[in-house]
């Protein structure tokens, strides 16, 4: 449904953060005389007011049905579940909603038909992913966007001219939301998000909704991942990677090769992407840029030029002969488990833990039998609930520490790596790896993931707007 058709309806937005506000300026930008509401937290209120003045009318109470179906439609910000009480009653008394993802791919499909779009999703890798495609089109001298959930509302590019590419990386809450795309990019699957979509099923019904309910014109599907490869068995146009006839990863440690079939493409060592899951990551970008008809062998070599993402595996940089690692983006226990492979050979200390969402921990607990760190400090809600768990191992190899908040974390991690270093060896002694990667969510003491990441950084003494920034949002000007 495209704007327009908004036209004369009572409309308002629900929720007042970035999408929530790109909404706003879009609908007013195309309906000009039409008055539109915001629904939102009395915190949002003060600036949505000072972006917009009294030219849209602001409720603050916490919606119930009543206050929903006042209206014809409402455009919902992604954070909001439609699962969730008081959307699929207000959905039930007749009230239609709607997004701005939604309403981006109708703007899109009626304006610039020909432009090829590529949505990119996944419980793990996404945004990674996503930018690694921007990043090898630009290199080939192509005009690319590249937004969406990395960090940039697509209505907020929707009066500039269209490039020759969208890249777009969707979250599980807008999958079922886009249109069309030429190419429809799903990484793996992992439970996740359990809170919005209400069920482990559920979850994985969104994300695939992507591939399954969209319509792409090819789909690019990870072979490794056992859920996906056997949920789209025998799917036509299909291009799958992590397979020997494709773009896969062969070899181990410092002989690990990006291959395309039997062709050695690019070392996996030249690459400025920690852990073997960015190698896949690199696998599914240069399998829908061959989608796309491009050649992708040529322009591998690209990829050892890619600035890495902050939040993701981000070496800050050394201290006290500390290293200290900001894996902020880890929201789930096995994002956790790749960032320890990474760092197998040093002694780390990783910060766990953070919003209770009632994920499965089990199997991070039982791999800590054989490949524990050495420290191991639970914080946030669900920390006592994995302390809990971890302590059922026994006598694990490990130091288990409880913190009340992330400084007292981050000391602590700190205070047991010192008092297992080698002292007496010189000033130069490895103290180890303080890694966040708390395989939970945020909310609670931080607004997301990179308002805790640079809360990390601050604590152990770098500088926290200089980490946080994403290069390449938006349209490139080749």
């Amino acid at each position: 449904m495209r704007i327009s058709a908004l036209e004369g309806a009572r409309v308002a937005v629900w929720g007042y953060g970035r999408e929530g506000a790109a909404a706003l300026h879009a609908l007013r930008r195309a309906l000009p005389a039409q008055r539109f509401s915001l629904i939102c937290s009395p915190d949002e209120a003060s600036a949505a007011r000072s972006a917009f003045g009294d030219a849209i009318d602001i409720e603050t109470a916490a919606p119930e049905v009543q206050t929903l179906t006042r209206f014809d439609w409402v455009v919902k910000s992604p954070g909001i579940s439609p699962y969730r009480s008081p959307a699929p009653e207000a959905l039930a008394a007749g009230l239609r909603f709607t997004s701005g993802t939604a309403l981006w791919f109708a703007e899109r499909q009626a304006r610039d038909p020909q432009v090829s779009v590529v949505c990119i999703t996944g419980s793990k890798g996404k945004s990674t992913t996503t930018a690694l495609i921007a990043h090898l089109l630009r290199a080939d001298g192509r005009r690319v966007a590249l937004a969406g959930n990395i960090g940039l509302p697509l209505l907020e590019l929707l009066e500039q001219p269209a490039p020759e590419f969208y890249v777009i990386e969707l979250s599980s809450y807008q999958t079922a939301d886009a249109l069309r795309p030429a190419v429809a990019v799903l990484l793996n699957l992992y439970p996740e998000h359990l809170d919005w979509h209400g069920t482990e099923q559920r979850y994985y019904d969104d994300k695939c909704a992507l591939v399954e309910r969209v319509e792409p014109g090819l789909a690019v599907l990870n072979a490794q991942d056992a859920r996906l490869a056997q949920r789209f068995a025998g799917r036509p146009s299909t291009r799958w990677f992590g397979t020997v006839e494709g773009w896969h990863v062969s070899g181990e440690g410092a002989e690990r090769w990006i291959c395309r079939g039997e062709l050695r493409v690019l070392s996996a060592a030249a690459l400025p992407l920690p852990g073997a899951h960015n190698a896949g990551n690199l696998c599914a970008a240069l399998t829908a840029i061959d989608a796309l008809g491009i050649d992708a062998v040529a322009l591998a070599a690209h990829a050892q030029n890619f600035r890495a993402l902050p939040h993701r595996l981000q070496p800050l940089g050394e201290r006290a002969g500390r290293l200290y690692v900001n894996d902020s983006i880890s929201t789930t226990p096995h994002a956790s488990l790749a960032a320890l492979a990474h760092y197998r050979e040093r002694r780390v200390a990783i910060l766990l833990g953070g919003f209770e969402r009632g994920l499965d921990w089990s199997e991070f607990v039982a791999a800590m039998r054989d490949h524990a760190p050495a420290v191991i400090v639970c914080l946030g809600a669900n920390g006592p609930r994995i302390a809990t768990a971890l302590r059922g191992l026994g006598e694990a190899g490990f130091e288990l520490i409880e913190a009340n908040d992330l400084p007292s974390a981050v000391s602590a991690a700190e205070l047991a790596l010192d008092a297992t270093a080698d002292t007496a060896a010189s000033a130069n002694v490895d103290r180890g790896v303080v890694l966040l990667s708390p395989g939970a969510p945020s909310f609670g003491e931080f607004r997301d993931y990179a308002e805790r990441g640079r809360r990390f950084a601050e604590l152990a003494g770098f500088d926290a707007e200089r980490i946080g920034s994403i290069p390449g949002l938006g349209i490139n000007s080749p």
